[in-house]
């Protein structure tokens, strides 16, 4: 048995890595920077090459989890008014939040459509649930992760036909004190905030626990099923 874990260098990526490893698990990183391959998610050659290299190298591979998503960066922070929306901004919450799951899916397609009971994880956001929408704002990240949700959907339909025993999930951690939660965790109830470790270990047993039957579930830290 061996895990992918894609964003795998930082954040809950690098916790989840080390909670594998801690169960005796081998545990393959991909990150930007580093890891045992390098990986630029907005490049889908880089992608595809990703895949290929993997494959390639490993029968072992029974799991991917795709850790990689992107809210704000210098200059660009969530919208609270949709006159604040810029195109190009949009555009990259889209290539990364919803267009890389899917390629991600299309990368590892041969491995999904013949592997003996494979899973393929991707951290998604309880704001891409359109029906739980009740505050509006942060247009570009509740856009592209609600899109993430339906190209996932998506393939773990087309993956049911040809695969029954393959497993999609999309998963949200909740507020994991991460540089991506960092300029909002303020207003994050008592309790609520989890550490990296612990979100990990969260996400991990929910993941687990998840039966092929239910391919295409979109689910929380907590087990709890997210209406799309």
């Amino acid at each position: 048995m061996a895990t992918l874990i894609i964003g795998g260098t930082a954040g809950i990526g690098a916790a989840w890595a080390e909670h594998r490893r801690a169960q005796g698990e081998a545990v393959w990183v991909a990150g930007r920077r580093g890891g045992d391959w390098r990986v630029d998610v907005t490049d889908p050659e880089s992608i595809q090459a990703l895949a290929d290299a993997v494959l390639a190298e490993s029968e072992a591979l029974t799991s991917i989890i795709n850790t990689v998503g992107f809210l704000h960066s210098d200059g660009v922070r969530p919208e609270k008014s949709i006159r604040q929306l810029d195109p190009a901004n949009a555009l990259l919450s889209y290539q990364i939040n919803a267009l890389a799951p899917a390629l991600i899916g299309k990368a590892f397609w041969s491995w999904l459509r013949k592997a003996e009971r494979p899973v393929y994880a991707s951290l998604s956001a309880r704001v891409g649930s359109i029906s739980d929408n009740r505050l509006g704002g942060w247009h570009s990240y509740r856009a592209s992760k609600a899109a993430q949700n339906m190209m996932l959907t998506n393939l773990a339909i087309e993956l049911r036909r040809v695969n029954p025993g393959a497993t999609v999930v999309i998963m949200h951690p909740g507020t994991v004190d991460t540089d991506l939660s960092k300029p909002f965790q303020a207003g994050v109830a008592e309790g609520k905030l989890f550490t990296r470790p612990q979100a990990a270990a969260q996400l991990d047993e929910v993941l687990r626990s998840i039966e092929p039957a239910q391919s295409g579930l979109f689910v929380d830290w907590n087990h709890q099923r997210i209406a799309f």
